[in-house]
């Protein structure tokens, strides 16, 4: 038992160690880290929180020592010089001197923190400064550098007031006490000195100001590009679950049909079974690698993508694959040059379409037709899309009717500036063999956005003769200008 005690003894004694650590940690925590530190977390003016500030220092903004010092010594070397030029004129630099410099000085070192103390700290010493009667010279400078502190963190009316009590202060020494105040014998100033003063204030205010303004510009200009960087960020998500969506929905679909037909057919008829595992590898290995190409967009930003992107021509492709699943596919039309954008966004309807004719339909049997309307053929061919827009209005669309005046009065100014433009139709002869009749959503949602992203339109329904029709309208010369 003692041994197993001594043992436990001998166990326990690490593991005081670090709880020790941690309340050394915590007393150096209280203490704070440097006695530059100000007392807890620092909430300033115009919106200032402890997250905008370096993430290495939560207590508050940077101490500005290096600038203090370097203002600092300009002042006291500056003053010491001026005195020179003054001699006789005004009371010569002593100790007290010294201490109203230094203090001027030392006073911007809370600038951050408390710019409204520190700009009237500084005016008052520096009117205690000239009320002893010393030499004039850099010591204004104390004032700008702490009106301008001011301004740029939003205590805007602290600093025009402390600016206009130094003018007032000043004119009130030149022009009244001077008669009790050092040096003795001085005379009053002339006007002309009290309106450089006065020009001085309003040029320190202005430059502070401009100062204010350049910052809340810079600041709009950061918030504006984060806002552009997260736009671009979701719309490059939105981007990667619809090509997921479209390629896993319509190989999974194929898949799910050719299992289905290699399990009835297992012990009837093998050969058929045989058939269709054949494409069910066909297919998944295709899957796997626009999956895999997907997901290399998101391993490597920017890389140029192994494979190219698929497009309308491989449309022979995705009607073998369809017919593979029993759907049978007519296309009409020929397949023109396409920019990219719009001949990836045209084959994901297309494969959507199909996708949901596979799942959602009775029909063995869809059309794809394509027509590439050209420039000259615009007008001609705006009535007929007039015609066909109404006949399928007719029936309960997905889409409201707000959308739909919009989309007609889209096409009609596309079709007015004769812009070339993609029509693509797939039908089918239903009927639909659930509520889902067409799509989820999430497939006509995702054809809605690609045709979006094009200036485009897609319209999604039953047929008034029976049926399920997707009619998409991409516009070709928007893409090619962007």
């Amino acid at each position: 038992m003692d041994e197993q005690r001594g043992r436990g003894a001998g166990r326990a004694g690490p593991r005081q160690a670090p709880g020790l650590a941690d309340r050394r940690h915590d007393r150096r925590t209280r203490r704070g880290p440097s006695p530059w530190r100000g007392p807890g977390a620092w909430h300033g003016p115009g919106g200032w929180r402890a997250g905008d500030l370096d993430p290495g220092d939560r207590h508050g903004p940077r101490w500005p020592w290096r600038s203090t010092l370097l203002v600092t010594v300009f002042v006291l070397v500056g003053s010491a010089f001026a005195a020179h030029g003054q001699h006789g004129q005004r009371v010569a630099p002593d100790i007290w001197s010294q201490l109203l410099l230094l203090a001027s000085g030392l006073l911007l070192l809370w600038r951050h923190r408390h710019p409204v103390a520190v700009v009237s700290g500084t005016v008052a010493v520096v009117l205690a400064y000239l009320a002893l009667g010393y030499p004039y010279g850099p010591v204004l400078l104390t004032v700008a550098v702490a009106c301008f502190s001011a301004v740029v963190r939003g205590h805007r009316r602290a600093a025009w007031t402390a600016m206009g009590a130094l003018w007032a202060g000043h004119l009130l020494l030149t022009h009244l006490l001077y008669r009790w105040l050092p040096p003795a014998g001085d005379t009053a100033a002339s006007w002309n000195q009290e309106f450089v003063v006065a020009a001085w204030a309003v040029a320190v205010v202005a430059l502070s100001e401009l100062g204010r303004v350049r910052r809340e510009q810079w600041a709009r200009e950061r918030a504006e590009q984060a806002q552009a960087a997260r736009r671009r960020a979701d719309e490059e998500r939105l981007r990667i679950a619809r090509e997921l969506h479209d390629v896993l929905a319509h190989s999974i679909s194929v898949i799910n049909v050719q299992a289905g037909v290699g399990l009835a057919l297992l012990d009837s008829d093998p050969e058929q079974a045989r058939t269709a595992l054949t494409t069910i590898k066909d297919t998944s290995k295709e899957a796997l690698g626009e999956v895999r190409q997907v997901l290399d967009t998101l391993r490597a930003p920017g890389a140029a993508p192994r494979a190219p992107a698929p497009g309308l021509g491989g449309l022979p492709e995705l009607v073998e694959q369809a017919a593979a699943a029993g759907l049978e596919v007519t296309v009409e039309g020929e397949v023109p040059d396409l920019p990219p954008g719009a001949d990836l966004a045209a084959f994901r309807i297309v494969q959507e379409a199909l996708t949901n004719v596979v799942r959602h339909s009775g029909s063995r049997h869809a059309h794809v037709h394509i027509e590439h309307e050209r420039a000259e053929r615009a007008g001609t061919e705006r009535e007929r899309t007039e015609r066909e827009r109404t006949d399928h209005e007719s029936t309960d669309h997905e889409s409201t009717d707000h959308e739909r005046t919009d989309h007609r009065r889209t096409d009609r100014e596309r079709a007015q500036r004769g812009d070339a433009r993609l029509r693509l139709r797939i039908d089918d002869d239903g009927p639909a063999t659930g509520a889902e009749a067409g799509g989820s959503g999430n497939g006509l949602a995702g054809m809605r956005e690609r045709a979006a992203a094009l200036d485009g339109t897609i319209e999604a329904g039953p047929r008034p003769d029976g049926g399920f029709r997707v009619l998409a309208v991409l516009p070709l010369d928007a893409e090619e200008d962007r």
